[in-house]
């Protein structure tokens, strides 16, 4: 157990944050409501090079903040009816003037939108809409990033759990996994990054991670790491990743409600958090980034919360 000074809003808060692993909770924001700077149930994070934080939750809004959790500006998706998004991610596309954008994966619209990051949509970049199999049709999305080359990678789930790839102007390129456990299928591809020339896949209902090669035109499994457990190395529901500057690799589990650091090649590091409602501890968290100082920010769900803490090892 290890005890901490919380800086909740501005006041600080003495506790202990059962099951930590060298680091404490810096601040924690946020609160159950649907108010500017308020949450319901968010379900994804992502920052942007400047450290912005964009979060989105189950009302459809998408909240940018600072690091501090101050709220910046905010909007809405343009369709909530069906569902909300589950994913997040700012991408910035090569070019002689690259501009980041938000990537949302309109999850139950069976489609990718794309944002300026002040909030404006980008209609003309939208990938998918239709549901089905075929190439370009999508199931649940998941998740949406791009590689250097501004290449697109979709995760889906439900019948199809399938990673979809497309070119920079969104014409499909090839398609790779299925349902199954087997090495390079999937159970709900949850969360996607690229690192380099690797997609990491949090594989969430196969309770492992999935490491490709996207070099090729066809990508190529390189590891696989992980399996159901609740030990440390083990996973329950991975739903998100993230990586430190030196290259390690932060997993947000949402089943285990903690998180996880690696090293790039899987091998387990520390454990951070536990079930509960304090600060430091988690309730069902989606999502995790790390910001440009190191500082790892955790999307608490159904805490309706952001957690701020120092990189843990």
């Amino acid at each position: 157990m290890l005890c901490a000074s919380l800086a909740i809003g501005s006041s600080l808060i003495s506790g202990c944050v059962s099951g930590a692993s060298g680091s404490s909770t810096q601040i924690v924001w946020g609160r159950r409501g649907f108010s500017e700077g308020r949450f319901l149930k968010p379900r994804a994070i992502a920052i942007s090079p400047a450290d912005e934080l964009f979060i989105v939750d189950t009302t459809g809004r998408i909240q940018v903040f600072d690091v501090d959790g101050n709220f910046q500006r905010g909007w809405k998706t343009p369709d909530t009816e069906n569902g909300r998004p589950t994913g997040l991610a700012v991408e910035t596309p090569p070019g002689d003037h690259p501009v980041p954008h938000l990537l949302v994966a309109d999850t139950h619209y069976y489609r990718t939108l794309t944002y300026t990051l002040d909030g404006q949509l980008c209609s003309d970049k939208q990938i998918g809409g239709v549901a089905g199999h075929s190439p370009g049709e999508f199931a649940f999305v998941t998740d949406a990033v791009c590689d250097k080359k501004g290449c697109f990678y979709i995760g889906e789930y439900g019948d199809s759990d399938r990673i979809q790839k497309f070119d920079p102007q969104g014409n499909f390129l090839t398609q790779w996994g299925g349902t199954g456990n087997a090495p390079g299928q999937f159970v709900r591809p949850q969360s996607l990054v690229v690192r380099d020339h690797v997609l990491w896949v949090a594989d969430a209902c196969n309770h492992r991670i999935q490491c490709f090669d996207i070099r090729e035109e066809t990508p190529k499994l390189i590891n696989v790491f992980g399996h159901e457990g609740n030990a440390a190395g083990e996973f329950y529901y991975p739903y998100d990743l993230a990586f430190a500057s030196d290259g390690t690799l932060i997993v947000c589990e949402y089943g285990n409600q903690r998180l996880q650091r690696f090293t790039p090649e899987g091998k387990w590091i520390a454990t951070w958090g536990a079930p509960g409602f304090q600060p430091g501890q988690l309730y069902q968290p989606w999502g995790v980034v790390v910001d440009s100082q190191d500082r790892v920010h955790i999307l608490d769900s159904n805490n309706h919360r952001v957690q701020r803490l120092a990189l843990f090892s």
